[in-house]
């Protein structure tokens, strides 16, 4: 054997022995990172099909897609960027940081962890394999009965869709047991409840509400699977079955998942903006107390999703101060982030230019969600645009704003190296002109009664101009991923040195060597506040002190 052939082999068994560790780890760090990694290929689908979408709503009865084509997009898009980019993204970052940031070596169940993230990685290839029957299902992603029973649907596609949840469900539930058995279970000592990083403290009532919302739509799906395979008739209308009955089953985990997206991103900014106004966390307790009552509200308010149908006034009447009530909590953060912004030393690196963006662009989805909170808005624009802007607005403004201050912040506790801040604020700047640019004009179109899930449009409706513009502000929202993708590779190799705590943080995943030991912590910490790293450097700096 030749030189250039042993280098060969020897670089392929190095290449083997990597992947064989990666794939069959248990470490939560490199879990979470697998998480993200995957989260990123599907967010780059997800955005591939609503490219498309927009291209075929560019003109006026445009034939760029036929309307099964885009039906099957519709519902691809939907389901990725809720179950395989939105959840495991947060899981993933999650998965990485709490073991960090309550001095634990690891999640509670390591096994049961690298478990969640295959099933859920499964969970999408099967449902995507629905590509191979013959086409995707065209039901949209919350599949209304009767369009999941024989006479609609395709196939074995809605079957592998129906598979691929139940499967990506249970890798979300075993993330979620395992998120509430770690914090509750594996603090360091001296951390007590009130003392946990408030990230912690959103994603462990996250979990509480993904073992809340995941099984009933599981439960629902087996219930499709049966109508489907076994002549069971629970959604098929035809044979005495009810499609309310699906309905109330979705959205019972559908409204939910809502909060499952965006507690995290809470925790998140709240992380972020302390630290980048040089400012404790203002109203520490009334943000936990509004945190859970998030979680705990956001549980009764499912059926304001289902106004149109036909439900009794008494029903509309409390599902609409149900819906009103979940606002008072999440104004109650909005009063604790801006406090903590006033008066503090401001700094607007990257993190915190993503959590303002996060800020300006939540506050707004907030709001309109209140005007579709109110049932006699909601029957004039249920199932228009008007609805599609507000949701969008309320996930891509909230949860992946949000999301890109977390990543912005911790990528040097990952990495080592520094994300480049002038690609970070050209990333920002067009994300956030192009998410305006495309969701806006939808709020104007709905208004002007373009209704959602249709493929065309005749050209006296009035709804071009608005179309071509969010088709523009879709254009613009590519070379910022572009762009986050290159920075996000190329600090990897080339960025500057972070070392063990570059933004003079506080809590304890800044004490750790970056990226950190496999064990964490040579020594597991003791905490006396919930600032310990800032303790141990400013042991005398009386402004600090708030315990």
């Amino acid at each position: 054997m030749s030189i250039a052939e042993r280098d060969i082999e020897t670089a392929r068994g190095a290449w083997t022995a990597v992947l064989h560790d990666w794939v069959t780890t248990v470490d939560h760090k490199k879990i979470g990172v697998l998480y993200v990694l995957m989260s990123i290929v599907f967010l780059i689908v997800g955005g591939i099909e609503a490219i498309l979408m927009r291209w075929q709503l560019l003109f006026p009865r445009s034939d760029f897609l036929g309307p099964d084509a885009f039906n099957q997009l519709f519902t691809m898009h939907g389901t990725t960027m809720v179950f395989f980019v939105g959840m495991p993204i947060l899981i993933g970052i999650g998965n990485y940081l709490i073991p960090l940031m309550i001095g634990a070596r690891d999640m509670a169940f390591p096994r049961l962890n690298a478990l969640g993230f295959w099933a859920t990685l499964f969970g999408g290839f099967l449902v995507y394999s629905s590509y191979a029957t013959g086409g995707a299902p065209a039901l949209g992603w919350f599949a209304y009965a009767p369009l999941t029973e024989h006479t609609f649907a395709r196939g074995p596609a809605t079957d592998l869709w129906a598979l691929g949840l139940i499967v990506s469900g249970v890798g979300t539930i075993t993330a979620g047991v395992n998120f509430i058995a770690t914090i509750l279970g594996m603090r360091a000592p001296g951390m007590t409840v009130r003392k946990v990083p408030f990230f912690c403290w959103t994603m462990l009532w996250t979990s509480v509400q993904i073992l809340l919302a995941i099984p009933p739509l599981t439960a629902a799906l087996v219930m499709v699977l049966l109508d489907r395979q076994l002549g069971a008739h629970f959604f098929d209308v035809p044979n005495g079955g009810s499609a309310f009955l699906w309905q109330h089953m979705f959205w019972f985990f559908g409204h939910p998942e809502v909060y499952i997206l965006i507690l995290p991103v809470f925790g998140m900014v709240s992380e972020v903006i302390p630290v980048f106004s040089r400012k404790v966390l203002f109203g520490y307790e009334f943000m936990a107390v509004a945190t859970m009552a998030i979680a705990f509200i956001s549980m009764g308010v499912w059926a304001h999703h289902m106004f149109t149908v036909g439900m009794s006034r008494t029903l509309d009447f409390y599902f609409v101060a149900a819906s009103l009530l979940v606002s008072v909590p999440t104004g109650i953060k909005f009063f604790n982030w801006l406090a903590t912004m006033y008066g503090g030393r401001l700094s607007f690196a990257s993190p915190m230019l993503f959590a303002c963006g996060f800020l300006s662009l939540f506050l707004i989805g907030g709001l309109t969600g209140i005007m579709l909170a109110a049932a006699p808005f909601d029957f004039q624009l249920s199932d228009s645009y008007f609805v599609v802007g507000h949701f969008h607005w309320v996930l891509i403004g909230g949860t992946l704003f949000g999301t890109f201050a977390g990543i912005h912040y911790w990528y040097p506790k990952v990495t080592g190296r520094m994300l480049s801040e002038r690609l970070a604020q050209w990333q920002f700047w067009l994300l956030y002109a192009g998410f305006v640019l495309t969701f806006a004009p939808m709020h104007l179109s709905g208004m002007l009664g373009m209704p959602r899930r249709i493929y065309t449009y005749d050209a006296d409706r009035g709804w071009a101009i608005w179309n071509q513009i969010a088709t523009l502000g879709a254009l613009v929202q590519v070379p910022s991923f572009a762009i986050f993708a290159v920075n996000i590779v190329a600090s990897l190799r080339n960025g500057k040195l972070a070392g063990d705590d570059p933004w003079d943080a506080w809590t304890l995943e800044w004490t750790t060597t970056s990226p950190p030991p496999s064990y964490n912590f040579e020594v597991i910490p003791t905490v006396a506040s919930r600032r310990p790293l800032w303790d141990q450097k400013h042991p005398d700096d009386p402004d600090w002190r708030y315990e």
